[in-house]
């Protein structure tokens, strides 16, 4: 990154004041973010100060620099190339350098929402600005004095204005404007105060740690832009030896002491990552895990991290995610700037894999909620070979045994879990003995999924939505219209089978631990093969 900057007393104004970036140092033209604001800065309309010399007018602390949105000039040339030639070698080599990207099993876009509130909760918390200006006037290791100013210290520090701005294919351009005041002792033997508006301007790459695999912010390119300065030098000196030594000054203290505070901030930042990847329990089956699939990909509006979560049962075997391929997209209508997590139902569904041994229910109860008793008797009501076999009521046990994975569909405004299994049913004996099996069935049905958000887990609640097969595979009470027990064993599976499920849904599914995010804020979505979290600020 280079940059000019020039200070013209003479007119009252900055000149040439502009930020100007290589693009991937490959390039000879420059990329440069130039502002009307700065080049043609506020006339610093000169006023009379008693005693002294007439100095730059500094009404109010008004940030100038606010970079249009998402809005880049190119300048400079490409020798032998014209303008429409180097647009059309840029958008070739964006093209080569796009990664192949692999079915993500959950997506995260962040929207300016988080990251403008992240990056000023990170310049608020550390207090970095003033730490720094604490920091100005010790002397450092290799750092050589200030020629004509002693006893340097920097205070009043303004409260700082953050700027954010996406750069596709980059990172984040960021701007800092605030204000501060130096003072020490001058080269003439008196106090000296000089009193600077100014802008710090960066870019922040984002990047995939190379060890960790967390996605990372690096400050590139920092520069201090003067938008005003203000001094009490006497008013006999020479307008050229005023400027040439606030030129020297500033230039000297203001970069050493501003862009350590943009790198501070960002390696706070980058430290709420640190847990991203970590793996998370799922109860004692196993353990999710969110792995970065590449680099995070930025656009003019957002930033995109593609997850290829991994999800390991407690023995160290890994489910892999089923149904690549199916594509998946956030919904069009999502609000400008805002910041949404998408999880696939393939995702989903290996994480309920983990499950599904609980997912196995015994229940030997003969009274549950509305049902009639759970005895032979009742069951003859449907299958009159049962009172043939049990002439006298024996109570009923049922086993469930889900045998194939569970798994998860997703349509727009509705979530299915669909499980296969077997139902057998058993007369119970009295002292102590086996249960007699009477018959066993395979089974399959939908549930209905309702999704809930309680602090970093997503909860899922289930409804039964109907029994889809019953088919007979052995009976011990000789042959029978298994279709016959449709209804029987639809109410049982709602008030009997149901709340066993839910009772086992109740560990939740770990969801992304990044940014402090707050999930109970986010309003949930079921679209086309995905749940859309919505996620939402303080």
């Amino acid at each position: 990154m280079q940059a000019g900057m020039g200070l013209d007393w003479k007119h009252g104004s900055l000149v040439g004041a502009r930020l100007c970036l290589w693009i991937g140092g490959a390039l000879s033209g420059r990329a440069c973010c130039q502002q009307e604001s700065i080049r043609n800065a506020p006339s610093l309309v000169t006023q009379a100060s008693p005693g002294g010399h007439p100095l730059p007018r500094l009404d109010s602390f008004q940030p100038q620099l606010k970079p249009e949105k998402n809005t880049w000039l190119l300048v400079g040339r490409i020798s032998g190339l014209g303008g429409a030639m180097l647009r059309i070698l840029c958008l070739a080599l964006c093209g080569l350098l796009t990664p192949a990207r692999a079915d993500p099993g959950a997506l995260l876009r962040l929207g300016m929402d988080i990251m403008n509130r992240e990056v000023q909760n990170a310049m608020d918390e550390s207090h970095i600005l003033e730490k720094m200006a604490a920091e100005a006037g010790k002397k450092r290791p290799g750092m050589k004095p200030i020629k004509g100013i002693t006893d340097l210290k920097v205070k009043d520090v303004k409260l700082p204005v953050i700027t954010l701005s996406f750069m596709p294919g980059v990172g984040i351009f960021q701007c800092v404007s605030t204000g501060m005041t130096i003072t020490g002792k001058s080269f003439m033997g008196g106090n000296m105060e000089i009193i600077v508006v100014l802008n710090i301007t960066a870019t922040n790459r984002l990047l995939q740690d190379e060890e960790t695999g967390l996605p990372m912010f690096k400050s590139e390119g920092c520069e201090v832009i003067l938008v005003s300065v203000k001094t009490n030098l006497p008013s006999n000196m020479l307008p050229k030896v005023v400027n040439k030594f606030l030129d020297s000054t500033l230039h000297k203290v203001l970069p050493g002491l501003m862009c350590p505070a943009i790198d501070a901030v960002l390696v706070y930042v980058n430290k709420k990552w640190a847990n991203l990847n970590a793996p998370m329990p799922v109860g004692q089956m196993g353990t999710v895990k969110y792995v970065l699939t590449s680099i995070p990909t930025t656009t003019a509006n957002y930033i995109q991290v593609d997850f290829n979560p991994v999800v390991q049962q407690q023995r160290g075997d890994t489910i892999q995610l089923a149904g690549a391929g199916e594509a998946l997209e956030f919904p069009k209508d999502s609000a400008a700037g805002s910041s949404q997590l998408l999880l696939s139902a393939a995702f989903l569904t290996a994480e309920l894999a983990l499950l599904q041994k609980s997912f196995d229910v015994n229940v030997q109860d003969t009274t549950i909620g509305e049902l009639p008793p759970q005895t032979t008797e009742t069951l003859a009501g449907f299958i009159p070979e049962v009172a043939e076999a049990y002439p006298k009521p024996k109570p009923l046990v049922t086993r469930i045994r889900i045998n194939k994975p569970p798994k998860v569909t997703m349509r727009t405004g509705k979530s299915l879990l669909h499980l296969h299994g077997t139902l057998q049913m058993f007369a119970a004996r009295q002292r102590g003995r086996a249960p007699v099996s009477l018959f066993l069935l395979e089974i399959h049905f939908n549930v209905k999924i309702q999704y809930s958000v309680r602090e970093d887990r997503l909860q899922m609640a289930t409804s039964l939505d109907r029994l889809l097969s019953l088919s007979r595979r052995s009976s011990s009470i000789g042959a029978f219209n298994e279709k016959e027990l449709t209804g029987f064993i639809t109410d049982f599976l709602q008030e009997a089978y149901i709340p066993a499920i839910n009772d086992v849904l109740q560990v939740g599914l770990p969801l992304p631990d990044f940014l402090d995010m707050n999930y109970n804020l986010a309003e949930l979505d079921i679209a086309e093969n995905a749940l859309v979290l919505d996620l939402k600020l303080d």
